[in-house]
């Protein structure tokens, strides 16, 4: 990778999130949190982890989200762009898959 991360844009209604991938753990942070801290609530950290569970990410990235504007639910969604827009810039064929499921639609 370029600079040893990659940087990718989710947006879902008013929400913007900023997607920072770099080489790691498979550790994800959003706002300087645990996505369960952040979201309090278990959907909507399954809703951001959907893009991982379907293609069986193997962990080696980490991921630093920066999400604002809107409710917790259009934060989700844009994280859950962002995190697939990044997944599709390491590996190109995963794009199939996320594509088939709508995880690269933005509404």
């Amino acid at each position: 990778m370029k600079n040893n991360y990659k940087i990718c844009v989710g947006r879902r209604k008013s929400s913007v999130a900023r997607v920072t991938i770099s080489k790691g753990k498979g550790k994800v942070v959003v706002n300087n949190r645990e996505p369960f801290e952040y979201f309090k609530r278990e959907s909507l950290v399954m809703m951001l982890n959907q893009p991982f569970t379907l293609i069986d990410f193997d962990n080696k990235y980490d991921f630093n989200i920066n999400v604002y504007g809107g409710g917790l639910c259009g934060q989700a969604g844009a994280i859950r762009l962002g995190i697939s827009r990044g997944l599709e810039k390491i590996n190109p064929d995963f794009r199939g898959s996320l594509k088939k499921a709508g995880m690269l639609k933005r509404d």
